[in-house]
């Protein structure tokens, strides 16, 4: 078991930023592969980004890519996402998640960017991007 809390959420005007963090406790941090996913009222939740268990690769979706950064620290147990540059279009709850079975991120060697692929998920983090 994993648990995962996330914090940094809130209401910006848009072109602001955000930090967001998931603290990860229960086991070992550099066991999981990490990923970043959005949901908006009566959408699917959404891929945002993914990083590989030491941090050395990562990925994000096409909306995202040259505004956001993932990022993490196994020392603090903690994920990271840099969200730039926001758009009202970003407003979404924010979760994280973890899977210890995910293989590669590398070149998209392994699958890793829907849902169904992370096993432990937090709460969520609101962020509202105001116009």
């Amino acid at each position: 078991q994993v648990q995962l809390v996330e914090s940094g959420g809130g209401l910006v005007q848009d072109g602001g930023s955000l930090r967001l963090s998931c603290a990860a406790s229960g086991r070992t941090f550099s066991s999981f592969t990490m990923g970043w996913f959005r949901q908006s009222p009566g959408k699917e939740r959404e891929y945002v980004a993914a990083i590989s268990r030491l941090g050395l690769y990562t990925d994000y979706a096409h909306s995202v890519k040259g505004r956001f950064t993932i990022s993490r620290d196994n020392t603090k147990n903690t994920v990271y996402l840099q969200v730039n540059s926001l758009k009202p279009e970003d407003t979404a709850v924010y979760y994280c998640a973890a899977d210890e079975y995910i293989g590669d991120i590398h070149n998209h060697a392994s699958d890793y960017d829907h849902a169904s692929d992370y096993r432990y998920w937090g709460q969520g983090t609101q962020v509202t991007v105001s116009s």
